[in-house]
């Protein structure tokens, strides 16, 4: 196996929330399949939080709206070329308290599909699920070849779509053709109930490497998160997520060990 893509093989793809999938990896499932492999995804979430967080006004139509992002995942991996395995029903926003679960998922998953890759978000405080996934897929890495993909962060204080906070050297960077271009903004385009909070999703690139050695115990990188950047608010409001990466360094130091260090695609 000499990179991500396995031609002919089957890979898992870790999808915290219904549109990671499309986010951080749509042109390189596209190419995956294109070149024979079957690309799997499972769910981890439904995309939403607990509707106990939520006020009251938006508590009637929880279920409905769980629906429907699953019918938005549906559609963008029939777009796609994907198949999806599960969709988990676990909370938004609430994935580190699953992790004995969420493992036991996965591990199904590998076994039941006979998987050869296991992809996953990188870990860069994007959202706390997607440190989440990330940690639950280091925990795999002695089994089969794990790769994490960009999706976006808070480093240096802006947002930065489809790029590491740091660099390992064993990227593969993805630039996307046209018709990857195309095909990803139509997926994207299609859940439509998060079309505000894809905005900045960049569709020129991909990035790919092989999971780094993350220490868990320690953040991502310097400064404010993505999912902190709105911390500063003095009251809690119901659409901020309030989880801080040292409570989520706590839960995964604690759940995975430090993986080891993985070479460069082909070592």
């Amino acid at each position: 196996m000499n990179g991500p893509i396995v031609p002919g093989g089957r890979i898992l793809l870790l999808a915290p929330h219904p549109d990671d999938e499309v986010v951080g990896c749509a042109a390189a499932a596209l190419r995956a399949g294109d070149a024979g492999a079957r690309v799997l995804v499972l769910y981890l979430t439904t995309g939403l939080p607990d509707m106990a967080t939520q006020p009251p006004w938006r508590r009637r139509g929880h279920a409905g709206r769980v629906n429907r992002r699953s019918a938005e995942a549906w559609s963008a991996a029939e777009l796609l070329g994907l198949r999806p395995v599960a969709f988990l029903r676990h909370p938004s926003r609430s994935l580190r308290r699953h992790l004995d679960p969420v493992r036991a998922a996965v591990a199904r998953a590998l076994r039941d599909h006979a998987v050869d890759v296991l992809w996953a978000p990188a870990y860069e405080g994007g959202h706390a699920d997607h440190d989440t996934a990330n940690a639950v897929a280091a925990t795999f890495a002695g089994d089969l070849p794990v790769f994490e993909f960009a999706a976006y962060n808070n480093a240096g204080g802006r947002t930065n779509s489809q790029s590491f906070p740091v660099l390992t050297g064993a990227e593969t960077v993805l630039t996307l053709d046209a018709r990857e271009r195309d095909l990803k903004r139509r997926a994207l385009a299609l859940y439509r109930s998060e079309r505000r909070n894809l905005s900045y999703v960049q569709t020129a690139r991909e990035m790919l490497r092989p999971l780094a050695g993350h220490d868990y115990a320690r953040r991502p990188h310097p400064g404010p998160l993505f999912y902190e950047r709105f911390h500063w608010v003095p009251f809690r409001h119901p659409a901020i997520d309030w989880t801080t990466g040292d409570e989520v360094c706590a839960d995964l130091a604690a759940f995975a060990p430090r993986p080891p260090e993985v070479g460069p695609a082909g070592d």
